[in-house]
C-alpha cells in the first residue's frame, strides 16, 4: 500500500465524499535539515514525501519507517511567517514544514489529539482573548492571570480546545488546560491546577519538538 493509503485506512475520516482529491508521486525528502533541531532533522532526513491535493488546498504527506510500520504526518507545506515575530525553533520548523494537521501510527508525544500542531492557523489563536475568556478560573481563588498573554502565541490547539502557548522571544513553553488528564505538568507559580501548566523537563518549544520527533523517530 502506497502512504496515502495506509495514512486513509487509519484517518478514514479526513476525506468527505465527493472531494476531489490528487495524489502526486512519492519522493525523497530533499530540504535538508532544521538549524538546531537535530532529532527533527533525523526524522525528516528518512521521509517519504506525497504531494497531496485535496480540492484547492494542498498539503503534504511526510512517511517514514519500514513498510510494515510506516507512520507520518499530513502538513501543510512550508510557511512564510509574513513578517511577524516568531521563536527562532519555529521559523526553523516552518522552512521545511508548514505544520501538522492530521498523523498515522501515532506514537504517544505532547502531539496527541492535536488539531493543529505547528500551523499557521494555530497562530491565529489569540491567547489573551483565551485566557480572559477564562479570567474565572484565577479570580475564584483571589488571583489573577499570571503572565502577560500578548507575549504568548499559539502553537498547538487540541481536540478539546486546550492550548500549547510559546513565548515570542524565547520560546518558553505553557499549557493552557482547563480540561486535561496530563501526567508530568506542574501548575504556574500563581496560576490554579487546571489553568496555566508547565511540562516538566521540556520549557520551551525547541526542546517540546525534539522531545516529539524523537518519540516518533524511535517509539
Amino acid at each position: 500500500m502506497s502512504d496515502w493509503e495506509l495514512f486513509l485506512q487509519e484517518v478514514s475520516w479526513f476525506l468527505q465524499p465527493g472531494e476531489n482529491v490528487v495524489v502526486g508521486e512519492a519522493q525523497p525528502w530533499t530540504r535538508g535539515s532544521a538549524e538546531d533541531l537535530p532529532e527533527l532533522s533525523a526524522l525528516l532526513d528518512s521521509t517519504t514525501l506525497t504531494p497531496i491535493s485535496v480540492g484547492d488546498t494542498a498539503y503534504e504527506l511526510l512517511a517514514w519507517g519500514p513498510p510494515d510500520a510506516r507512520r507520518g504526518w499530513l502538513c501543510h507545506p512550508p510557511e512564510d511567517a509574513d513578517g511577524e515575530f516568531f521563536p527562532k525553533a519555529h521559523m526553523s520548523f516552518w522552512k521545511l514544514c508548514g505544520g501538522i494537521v492530521e498523523r498515522f501510527g501515532e506514537p504517544g508525544t505532547w502531539w496527541c489529539n492535536q488539531n493543529q500542531v505547528l500551523t499557521a492557523q494555530a497562530t491565529r489563536v489569540r491567547a489573551s482573548d483565551v485566557l480572559a475568556d477564562y479570567a474565572w478560573l484565577w479570580e475564584g481563588d483571589g488571583l489573577k492571570v499570571s503572565i502577560n498573554p500578548v507575549e504568548y502565541y499559539a502553537v498547538a490547539v487540541e481536540a478539546n480546545g486546550n492550548l500549547t502557548l510559546a513565548h515570542r522571544d524565547d520560546g518558553r513553553l505553557l499549557l493552557f488546560a482547563p480540561d486535561h488528564a496530563f501526567e508530568d505538568v506542574t501548575p504556574l507559580d500563581g496560576s490554579p491546577p487546571y489553568s496555566l501548566l508547565t511540562i516538566n523537563n521540556v520549557p520551551d518549544l525547541a526542546t517540546w519538538i525534539e522531545v516529539c520527533a524523537a518519540a516518533w523517530r524511535h517509539q
